[in-house]
Parts: C-alpha cells; structure tokens; sequence
C-alpha cells in the first residue's frame, strides 16, 4: 500500500495520523515501514555480532566463580547462544518487509530468554559460596532487564514495545514463582515493578526514534516547491511497488509527464514564474491522485505518476480528467499543457521498474513530436485530448 502522507500533506490530520502511527504502524506508509525495517535489521544484525563475540568471553569468569558442574553447564550454553547469535547475522542480510524486522527483534530476544530460562533453575540446584559467586549468580537474573533496556534502541510502536516487552516479564514472573532465584521473593518484587517501568520507558523511547523517523522521511521525501516526492524517494517506492505488483500479478501503471515549451517561461518571465508555474502544475497533478497514488517531481518540469493497481484503461482515464482540468496558467494567460506517455507493467511485459519507465519516457516524447499537448500510451499510437482552453 502507498504512502498515507501524501493524502495528508493539504489537511491538518497530520498530526493525528502521525500519533496513530506511534501507536499501531501498520497502516504507516510502505516508505517509512521499509526504511523502518532496514534500520531495525541492521541494529539488530549489529547487536547480534556483539554478542556473539562477547558471550563466550564470560565462560572464564564463570569457571573461577562457580562449582566446574555449573560453569560446564553455562559454557555449553554460552556456546550455543554465541551460535544462535551469529545465525541471526547471517540470516538476515537484508530486510524488505516489517515482516522480516519483527522475526529478526523476536529472535533476538528469544536467545538471551532462553538462556535465561535454563539458567535460573541451574543456579538454584548448586550451592554457590562466596561473595563474589553469589554476587555473579544474583547478576544473572537481571537478563530481562538488559533485554528491555536494549529495545529503547530500535523504531517501534506501542503496540510492539508491548509485544515485545510482555515476554520478558512473563519469563522473570516464571522463575519467581518457581522458586528459581538467588535474592529474597521481596526482593524480586521490587525488582518485577522496575522491569515494568524499565519497559514503559523502552517503549516510549522506541516511540521517539520512530516519530524522529517519520519526520525525516516526511522531510526528506518530498520537494519544497511542488510537494511531489523526489526522484531518489520515487525510485524507492516504484522499487517497492513493482515488487508488490509482481507478486500479486496486479496491474501497475506509470505516466511520464513533461510540461510544454516550460523553458520559454524561464527565459521570458523568469524563475520566480518558472516556480510559480511548477507550483500550479504539481497542485493539479496531486488533484487527480486517488489516495493509493503517488508523484515524483523527476526532474526539473519532468513528473513521474505511479498508479499501483490501474490498467490501461484507468490510466488513460486519470490522464484524459487531468487534461480537461488544466495545469493552470502560464504568465501570459495561456493554458499550461503537458506531454503525457504512460505504459503498463502487464500489458508492455515490463520485466523491471526501469523498464516501465523507459517506455513511458518514449511515449511522451512520441506525444512531444505529435504537436504536445497530447497523451500516447501505446508505440505508434497517439490519443489526442481536447485542452482546457477547448473544453466547453
């Protein structure tokens, strides 16, 4: 699904969406939930390594502190957990979808889990002397609390900070009323109301970096002047959508368009008008857009619009509306026109994005040598569309 902002760019729900998206991500858009879920694969792929490398390193420690039955016992399942971690790094090299980013942070956690579960009833069945034993010992039923400290790491929602932190403290309320500790029980439940805030803070510390995401995206996506996405965004999400279109076998059209004889403003009138006619263009063109559409300024008066789900027909039928509704004025009066080539990923047999955007390129230079003003949407055939000026 396309991007919900560039419904909302004109209307004061922004804020609201935003806010919804902090709470419950999945209707945010595929921008953001794809660039979201290559920032968490690659932290995630990132703490991984670390503790891959730095898990076997305590088994020393273990082995001077514990009985040699226990550090056997906890250096096989170091060892394991090392393995486990570097299975993670491998695994996920690259991530497309939040799909694979929530398998990623829920076996990262799963790991230390694990070895938290099998390490608290090892701990209660030997005898551990000594202060600086007893002292390790005690250390190792605060692993959920370093789980929930690290998730304040990744961009996550409130309903995934919930997910995810639920869990740990099911795991730690496990092992309290098993028996299965070295401190006091009063001292666990202190302990149980501080994993509780230690998560809400995660949370809500998750909830800021992806609110920061957003913004950046939002920002960083789009074009001052015409409020289109740019041309590196716009490649981003034609990426995705052909991809999306490819594996539900679902049409995915492409129109080209470039505005008529737009360097004569420039020269004429100036850049100040240049803008101003930019301006109006990308207004009209963002009027025609239903809400699963989306703009690309492609370069200077060069626009891209991707329509996911929409044949040749439905594309014919957006360009011909844009036509008798106008691109605005130019400084002399005269109606702003465009030339319009599109193409479809099914019916040309498109094999990739650029591809798509090759043949429609073609055809709106093709519209360009017919006389502008002009919508080709087939090799060798041309639809001519009354303008503004002619509709009655």
């Amino acid at each position: 699904m396309l991007p919900r902002e560039s419904a909302k760019d004109l209307g004061r729900h922004v804020e609201f969406g935003q806010l919804y998206d902090l709470l419950l991500p999945g209707d945010s858009s595929s921008l953001i939930q794809r660039r979201r879920a290559l920032l968490i694969v690659s932290r995630g792929r990132l703490v991984a390594g670390l503790f891959a490398a730095l898990t076997p390193l305590w088994i020393p420690v273990d082995l001077i502190v514990f009985p040699w039955r226990l550090a056997a016992y906890f250096s096989i399942l170091r060892i394991f957990a090392a393995l486990a971690f570097v299975a993670l790094v491998v695994a996920f090299r690259s991530a497309g979808s939040m799909a694979s980013a929530h398998r990623m942070l829920a076996l990262l956690l799963l790991v230390p889990t694990v070895f938290f579960l099998i390490s608290q009833p090892l701990l209660a069945e030997f005898d551990i002397r000594g202060q600086l034993g007893q002292t390790i010992a005690a250390g190792y039923a605060f692993l959920p609390f370093v789980m929930l400290a690290g998730l304040s790491m990744f961009p996550i929602a409130a309903i995934e900070g919930a997910a995810l932190s639920v869990p740990l403290i099911a795991a730690y309320l496990t092992m309290m009323f098993h028996g299965y500790h070295v401190m006091p029980f009063e001292s666990h439940l202190g302990a149980l109301w501080l994993l509780f805030l230690l998560s809400v803070v995660a949370t809500l510390s998750g909830m800021s970096q992806l609110h920061f995401l957003q913004q950046w995206i939002i920002q960083d996506a789009h074009d001052s002047l015409t409020k289109a996405y740019t041309r590196r965004i716009g490649e981003e999400l034609l990426d995705v959508q052909f991809e999306l279109s490819c594996r539900s076998n679902s049409p995915l059209s492409l129109a080209f368009v470039d505005l008529d004889n737009f360097k004569q403003i420039n020269d004429r009138y100036g850049h100040e008008e240049g803008d101003a006619a930019l301006r109006q263009a990308g207004l009209a063109l963002r009027g025609i857009l239903r809400r699963g559409d989306v703009l690309v300024r492609w370069g200077g008066e060069e626009f891209l619009i991707i329509l996911p789900g929409t044949g040749l027909p439905g594309l014919q039928i957006a360009l011909q509306r844009l036509q008798r509704a106008g691109l605005g004025r130019r400084p002399d009066g005269s109606a702003l026109t465009a030339s319009l080539g599109g193409a479809e990923r099914i019916d040309d047999g498109c094999g990739n994005w650029a591809e798509l955007i090759e043949k429609a390129d073609r055809r709106m230079y093709a519209a360009k040598q017919a006389g502008k003003n002009r919508i080709v949407l087939a090799d060798e055939r041309a639809h001519s569309v009354a303008s503004a000026e002619e509709t009655p």
